[in-house]
């Protein structure tokens, strides 16, 4: 039991340190979409560029001042836990090599895009960085 205490104690402040350590973003900063526009009907694939104010574009693991990378949101929200890197799955998608665009392959229906800009390490700044989500219907 006294070393399960311990190794909490040293732990927890690890923990607090990480958080503390969350990259604070740009004054003003925004993302948002150039394309496509919230209702717009699309054809798949559908181009989606992404648009950034008050910040850079860096690759990820590359430590810059003011710099992060795109994330596109498909279908689904922001996490709950912005604290932590994000996932790489089918609905966040990374753009760690720093683009600005993309070729989406969407059925046919309704879909939300939204955008969250990351630092270095995949982690949201703070505060947030993220877009309006936008509501596209792709026809066939």
């Amino acid at each position: 039991m006294r070393s399960i205490a311990v190794a909490l104690m040293l732990t927890l402040p690890l923990c607090g340190a990480a958080l503390a350590d969350q990259t604070p973003s740009a004054p003003g900063a925004e993302v948002y979409f150039i394309a496509p526009k919230d209702g717009e009907r699309v054809k798949s694939p559908v181009k989606v560029v992404f648009g950034l104010k008050g910040m850079g574009i860096a690759p990820a693991g590359i430590k810059f001042d003011n710099t992060g990378h795109h994330h596109l949101l498909v279908d689904t929200d922001v996490p709950a836990d912005l604290t932590l890197p994000l996932p790489a799955s089918d609905t966040i998608r990374h753009f760690g090599k720093g683009q600005t665009e993309t070729q989406l392959e969407l059925p046919p229906g309704k879909h939300t895009l939204q955008l969250l800009f990351a630092d270095y390490t995949h982690t949201p700044f703070t505060p947030n960085v993220v877009s309006k989500k936008i509501t596209i219907t792709v026809t066939k």
